[in-house]
């Protein structure tokens, strides 16, 4: 018991460790870009559900906490989100880069993100329903892949509504659709791709050897 006391301490105390370094490198890039964006009312709604939902992990920390895979994911998904707030979606230049290559019809950086959104959060996502609904199984995968894709339709009814209420001459740069008007539809689908992708790795690496799918690792 004493030695699994110290095991489960000093867990804890690495994953406070890891926590402190993602919120200071997110801190310091975000502040970086948040120094003469492109458009500064933009970067501001942007930010308004980055932040909230930021502030909702420090401030839940002590009552739950997530693996440092998922906090590693959470912080990944940030920093790109933060590029784009930066730049605005439609006009981030690692976007124009791939767009010149691939001969591509418009800047894919924000369907990229959107993408990463299933991709780097349905892990997360897994994990919370794991260890606070006790979802086990093949519903812990479908679960995560449904709470993304909700969160996705969710996201793009509040950014509408933002838009209008907040600043509607900002509606078309701070939506991204770049005259695409499926676009809201096609972002959707991007995040559900990536949620697909997450669940189908972790569903092959829970077969490996040695691997526990009933606990997640802290």
């Amino acid at each position: 018991m004493e030695g699994g006391a110290t095991d489960q301490s000093g867990t804890g105390r690495e994953t406070r460790r890891l926590v402190q370094g993602l919120l200071l490198w997110y801190g310091l890039f975000w502040i970086c870009l948040a120094i003469e964006p492109v458009n500064r009312r933009d970067w501001l709604l942007e930010n308004l559900l980055a932040v909230t939902g930021l502030t909702l992990l420090i401030v839940t920390y002590r009552r739950f906490q997530f693996s440092r895979l998922s906090y590693c994911l959470i912080a990944l998904f940030l920093t790109l989100h933060a590029i784009g707030a930066h730049y605005t979606y439609a006009e981030v230049p690692f976007g124009y880069w791939l767009k010149d290559i691939l001969s591509l019809s418009r800047n894919p950086f924000d369907r990229m993100v959107h993408f990463a959104y299933g991709g780097l959060l349905a892990y997360p996502f897994r994990e919370l329903l794991m260890r606070v609904a006790r979802v086990q199984g093949t519903w812990s995968y479908y679960f995560s892949v449904s709470a993304i894709l909700a969160q996705s339709g969710l996201f793009e009814v509040i950014e509408a509504i933002v838009a209008v209420l907040v600043s509607p001459e900002l509606g078309n740069l701070y939506l991204g659709t770049q005259g695409d008007e499926w676009d809201a539809q096609k972002d959707m689908a991007a995040a559900l791709a990536g949620a697909l992708l997450a669940m189908s790795v972790t569903f092959a690496t829970s077969r490996l050897p040695n691997v526990r799918t009933t606990d997640i690792s802290r």
